[in-house]
């Protein structure tokens, strides 16, 4: 199977070992994996400032670069939601249906298309999850806690293959970080006190590590962490998942 790999801008600035994991992990799981190198970032930080007009010819050099593959797979919820849900403003070629259609977030990858049922990953240690609102709501890859019903989630089903990694209990499984992107920045007091919450939620429970799908969010929790001098690690799970 022959993957192409979107590695988000902000992975590739600050956390290229997320991107160098996710490479990995897909060629140990029998993928062939390709590397585009005219990709750049997919538009979000743009369109979620209000100027999607002006975030089209973005949109339109990722569909020219990725356009013609089979699949494309990124470690980042929040870039594959908007690649394919905000690509809508676009007239609907085959090559631009094709793109929506066929871009995944690595964790729906996993479980959804390779249907993986076991990993050789060790990781001893006690870990939290945050769960991502571009990946748990517009994703769906997992099951809100608002929802009644049976509850499901496809992050845990993976972690839950890593020997010696102990997921910890939250008191909050699915609030806000407060990173949203551009949010951070205009409502910045609001977006630290949510994430001091998040990170306080996860140290109260002992956790060692902080994991999530979303790279964006880890970010913004890593950032309040080094500011606290925490003791507690961020990793997201391309890494524990490579272990």
């Amino acid at each position: 199977m022959k993957v192409a790999l979107f590695i988000p801008c902000y992975i590739e600035q600050f956390y290229p070992q997320v991107g160098i994991a996710t490479l990995e992990l897909l060629e140990k799981l029998g993928c062939e994996v390709a590397y585009p190198q005219g990709q750049t970032c997919c538009g979000q930080p743009l369109a979620n400032s209000g100027m999607e007009k002006e975030a089209l010819p973005i949109y339109e050099h990722f569909v020219k670069i990725f356009g013609n593959y089979e699949y494309i797979v990124a470690p980042s919820g929040s870039c594959t939601y908007h690649v394919r849900h905000h690509y809508d403003t676009m007239n609907q070629t085959k090559e631009v249906k094709n793109v929506r259609n066929r871009t995944y977030d690595l964790i729906e990858f996993l479980v959804d298309i390779l249907k993986i049922e076991k990993l050789d990953a060790h990781f001893p240690h006690k870990v939290g999850l945050h769960k991502s609102c571009h990946g748990l709501r517009g994703l769906q890859l997992g099951s809100p806690s608002e929802k009644m019903g049976v509850g499901f989630s496809k992050i845990n089903y993976l972690l839950d293959m890593v020997t010696g990694l102990e997921l910890v209990p939250l008191e909050r499984l699915d609030e806000c970080c407060g990173f949203g992107g551009t949010f951070a920045i205009n409502e910045d007091a609001i977006s630290v006190k949510m994430g001091k919450d998040r990170v306080l939620d996860h140290q109260k429970n002992k956790a060692e590590y902080i994991t999530a799908g979303d790279m964006s969010c880890l970010m913004h929790l890593d950032g309040i962490v080094k500011r606290e001098k925490s003791l507690v690690k961020i990793k997201h799970i391309a890494e524990i998942l490579n272990g």
